[in-house]
């Protein structure tokens, strides 16, 4: 048999005939032919959620694993100590919200006590039990072995991307002050530079405690007391009461038409949906108005963020020009599965490296309060068809003021050019964007996937 299979060009067809079938589910290989695809902004994190395709995950599955992984990959802009929202999305009308989208919303939230006398006032860590919610609302594989990847690649260390490096180069010097964090992010006198060793073993140790213990340790446990004991250490105020409390929440997104499709938001408190979708509906009647466009997504982010109207109603509303104080970065994810099952996503340290202190002991940076700074308008969204019960689009937006735009552009391009991203967003948004021309399930050849040229994130699939 070992002579056959060294002559057989086709060994894919041997191991069926010969070994007994495709690999078990779990094992990479298992999914032969379309798997879907994935797009991110850091690669090794998208190559994570594609293994999990692969190995019979749904978008869900792969959405959470890509999470977990950026926590290690790209802890400037995603981390255990953040959070985000995602758009979830299942054809069937028998799933979990009878096919039609859903958000799951983890923002970033401040504690419940005034943090006066900290010097460096974080939120309370949201991320864990966002992804968790997402996987137990949509998931398929086990999730401690979606936990895996990121834990391996925190404790044996990956190559620092170009995208980390990028930041790192941003906001060194005053990283650096804290001695937990030189220690990991640089070498000798400077930031890692790219290809250089990146290693987290306490991160890792974090993580296979979540992945042991569960992630309501992380909240009400041994690790929750951990985490409330070391933030003193980093200028931070937390308590165990406020951990517990962090609870993500499932919310309706923010539905409009487009064309014979529907487009699906995400919902404040992530506002950057509201404001694509505002923006979205000046590109309905004139795809061209894109500086119109960008202008009435930031009146209507400005006047939610002033409380002052209710967001479905904000839509709809004459507004006057407005501005938006300076946004901290996020970054954007989306996922799709052979099924036509997506989810975007858009989390955030609401700062480039959050507090800029790594909690001693534990391995992750905590994100800053969104008490201390204003939020970043996190966009994302997903394009289906409820008739043929079908997804069409997804897109995910960030760049500070730019996300909400950006969210909007890629997906009326996407909609209208039957391409994932004909030309880039305009500056400074970026986007992340997985289109399927002819709707999925049973049009896998008219999927394609695209990450922004500008940016040094991967995307990836198979068809």
């Amino acid at each position: 048999m070992a002579a056959s299979l060294g002559a057989c060009s086709t060994l894919s067809s041997i191991g069926s005939d010969f070994l007994g079938g495709a690999p078990a589910e779990g094992t990479p290989g298992h999914v032969s032919g379309f798997l879907g695809g994935v797009v991110a902004d850091e690669p090794r994190a998208a190559l994570v959620a594609r293994e999990v395709l692969s190995e019979g995950g749904n978008a869900a599955d792969a959405a959470v694993a890509l999470g977990f992984a950026l926590a290690v990959t790209l802890p400037s802009r995603a981390g255990l100590g953040g959070g985000g929202a995602c758009i979830a999305y299942q054809p069937s009308t028998k799933s979990a919200n009878g096919g039609v989208p859903e958000a799951v919303l983890f923002t970033p939230q401040a504690p419940a006590q005034s943090q006066q006398g900290a010097d460096r006032p974080a939120a309370i860590p949201v991320m864990a039990r966002g992804l968790f919610a997402l996987h137990a609302r949509y998931g398929r594989r086990p999730f401690e072995t979606l936990i895996s990847p990121a834990e391996q690649m925190a404790r044996f260390g990956v190559p620092a991307s170009r995208a980390l490096v990028r930041d790192l180069q941003i906001v060194s010097g005053p990283l650096f002050a804290d001695p937990n964090a030189r220690a990991v992010f640089s070498r000798g006198d400077g930031p890692l530079a790219e290809n250089d060793r990146l290693l987290q073993p306490e991160l890792g140790a974090t993580l296979a405690q979540i992945r042991v213990s569960g992630v309501g340790d992380f909240y009400q446990g041994n690790l929750a007391r951990r985490v409330t004991d070391a933030a003193p250490a980093v200028g931070a105020s937390l308590t165990v009461a406020d951990l517990r409390s962090a609870l993500p929440r499932l919310a309706p997104p923010i539905t409009i038409a487009s064309g014979r499709d529907r487009v699906s938001f995400l919902p404040p408190p992530a506002d950057g949906g509201l404001a694509a979708a505002a923006a979205l509906s000046v590109l309905n009647d004139n795809p061209e108005a894109v500086a119109e466009a960008n202008a009435r997504a930031v009146a209507v982010a400005a006047r939610w963020r002033a409380g002052d109207g209710d967001p479905q109603a904000l839509l709809g509303e004459s507004l006057p020009p407005a501005s938006l104080p300076p946004l901290p970065a996020s970054t954007t994810f989306v996922t799709l599965d052979r099924e036509g099952g997506a989810v975007a996503c858009a989390v955030t340290m609401d700062n480039l490296f959050g507090t800029g202190r790594l909690l001693p002991g534990l391995g992750f940076l905590l994100a800053a309060s969104p008490a201390a700074a204003p939020p970043p308008l996190l966009a994302a969204a997903i394009a289906w068809n409820e008739h043929l019960h079908a997804f069409r689009a997804a897109v995910g937006g960030a760049g500070q003021e730019g996300a909400a735009s950006a969210a909007a552009v890629a997906m009326i391009n996407a909609l209208r050019s039957n391409q994932p991203m004909p030309v880039p967003v305009p500056e400074p948004g970026r986007a992340n964007v997985i289109a399927c021309s002819r709707y999925l399930p049973d049009s896998e050849g008219s999927c394609a996937w695209a990450t922004d040229p500008r940016g040094f994130g991967l995307a990836i699939g198979s068809s």
